[in-house]
């Protein structure tokens, strides 16, 4: 089997683990276990404590020491044993430490896997810019099956997805073993001490565009957790209302939001040509508006004929909010460094967007969704409109921060280096 297909593979079960539960456990936690907002919040901010310190963290490991391929396969292991665990749990306090030991081996996995890519691509001889979105369209492929899985099983209110998601992660633990092998940077005479700690990443933040990039890409880290921690209970609180409970949006709310991941296979395709085409200054911006307009819709979507138009349109535009910010992100990080610090890069974006900016967004929306909460009622309408209005600012502020002028020539000349 040739080196894209075995990596589409990997990609496709890195992603059906997330997709098996990163959606619907918030409606599994409010609707079954009957947490509130606030610990839904805390529950999914483990995702971004997590990604504040481990993607960084193994990918110095993997930069310096440990082959990216066999810390792979140990996260996933890990991940197996505490999703099974976590099935078993009805305490917001237990699934929260159980949920970070969960995300402390699962977050790094998602730059290791990017990393293991980019190496193997290289070795190739293949242009990563071209070749790798093709790639990682298979785990978005992956997490739709997932979702798919979940919602017509009729698990999405069950601890099964925890099941399944445990079982898919032991899979690829075992999968990875067979990857090929990833060599750690060659040791060099007279390193500083930052070298030897593997901190090289960081020394990006001295360039202010990467710093500024960084930032946003932080910020917008906080936009993408919002969608998923509450995008599911919004569509399932539908169903308080007579008219709406027996609708499509409320029977089977997973397999709508999915519309939102097969949006993603059609505009992560769509990169290569608007990255060599504009840029990552004009992508990124392109992506802010599809925040807005995929907050937009929500405020004024509901399963009526014509509100559900609205619903499937934020559907559609969640495609390039996604992909425009978080994979343009990635090739981005990947063109400006070097691949001594490869995984260590990767790692340091991983950690900006589903680190810092993910807990943040977990705290602040949980708090959000409390604070226009009225006797366990929610205001989606009030909740959605301020969540865009935030990215209406986001997108104001980096228009005019963002220093970066497009050289297509010089991209092209990278990728070929690489």
């Amino acid at each position: 089997m040739g080196i894209k297909n075995r990596l589409k593979i990997m990609s496709f079960l890195q992603y059906f683990i997330w997709g098996s539960w990163l959606v619907t456990l918030g409606s599994y936690m409010i609707n079954t276990l009957h947490f509130n907002g606030a610990s839904v919040g805390i529950v999914y901010s483990t995702k971004g404590l997590a990604a504040v310190l481990m993607p960084s963290l193994i990918g110095i490991v993997a930069d310096k020491w440990v082959r990216a391929n066999r810390v792979y396969t140990l996260c996933h292991l890990v991940c197996a044993v505490a999703l099974f665990y976590a099935a078993s749990i009805n305490e917001p306090s237990l699934m929260f430490w159980v949920m970070l030991m969960n995300a402390m081996t699962f977050m790094p996995t998602i730059a290791l896997s990017n990393t293991i890519s980019y190496s193997c691509l290289e070795k190739a001889g293949l242009d990563t810019v071209s070749h790798f979105p093709p790639i990682r369209v298979f785990g978005t492929i992956g997490f739709i099956v997932a979702m798919w899985t979940i919602s017509l099983l009729g698990l999405e209110l069950s601890n099964m997805q925890l099941y399944i998601a445990s079982g898919a992660s032991l899979l690829l633990a075992v999968y990875s073993l067979t990857l090929p092998s990833i060599p750690t940077a060659n040791k060099k005479q007279n390193q500083t001490w930052v070298s030897m700690l593997g901190l090289d990443a960081f020394v990006l933040f001295k360039k202010p565009r990467m710093a500024v990039f960084f930032l946003f890409a932080m910020l917008l880290g906080a936009v993408l957790q919002i969608t998923n921690t509450f995008g599911s209970p919004f569509l399932h609180d539908f169903a308080l209302n007579p008219e709406f409970k027996d609708s499509f949006v409320v029977k089977y709310p997973s397999i709508l939001l999915s519309v939102s991941q097969m949006s993603e296979v059609l505009f992560i395709l769509t990169i290569p040509f608007f990255l060599k085409r504009f840029g990552i200054k004009t992508v990124m911006l392109l992506s802010m508006v599809a925040w807005c307009l995929r907050f937009g819709l929500f405020a004024y979507g509901d399963p009526s004929p014509v509100g559900f138009v609205l619903l499937l349109m934020s559907m559609i535009v969640y495609g390039c909010a996604f992909d425009f910010f978080n994979i343009s992100g990635s090739v981005f990080v990947e063109q400006e460094v070097s691949s001594d610090i490869r995984a260590s890069a990767q790692g340091l974006f991983m950690t900006m967007v589903n680190g810092v900016g993910a807990y943040v967004g977990a705290i602040l929306s949980g708090k959000a969704v409390d604070y226009f909460s009225v006797d366990g009622v929610k205001d989606w309408h009030t909740i959605w409109l301020v969540f865009t209005a935030y990215a209406v600012l986001l997108a104001v502020v980096f228009f005019f921060t963002f220093q970066y002028k497009h050289q297509p020539e010089k991209l092209a000349q990278t990728s070929i280096a690489h």
